[in-house]
């Protein structure tokens, strides 16, 4: 069976998906993905579906619990280089895709992560700053 490479650049784990997903790729990729993140500690994902012409309602909703397990997992989801033939299936079969962010492409999608990841880190410094109220 054919496997989707799942890439690592940095803190951010790339999933660049290049033909149309059977039924058991995409179940494969959501088993493969969430061991990648447990054992790389990645806090974000990029899955680049530029190169798919459709989505089916099953790949939908894979991308969607790719996403719930990520986050579960400690990781955002980025979908990137939807076209708008997808999109527009996509929101035909009443796919609402929770929990995904998209962006136009890779490099946009890492910056959204980037984003998310240093206001993330300054509500936790904040947080560890602000002293202990003691009562007496």
């Amino acid at each position: 069976m054919e496997r989707v490479p799942v890439l690592k650049i940095g803190d951010i784990l790339l999933v660049s998906i290049q033909t149309d997903m059977e039924d058991q790729v995409a179940l494969q990729l959501q088993e493969d993905l969430a061991a990648r993140i447990v054992a790389t500690g990645c806090h974000g994902v990029i899955i680049d579906i530029s190169a798919l012409d459709i989505v089916d309602s099953f790949v939908g909703r894979t991308l969607a619990t790719i996403a719930s397990i990520s986050r579960v997992l400690d990781a955002e989801t980025v979908v990137v280089g939807m076209r708008p033939a997808v999109a527009i299936t996509l929101v035909e079969l009443g796919l609402s895709l929770p929990g995904i962010r998209t962006a136009l492409n890779v490099e946009l999608g890492m910056a959204m992560l980037a984003r998310e990841r240093a206001a993330d880190d300054d509500e936790q410094n904040d947080d560890a700053e602000e002293p202990a109220v003691t009562q007496p």
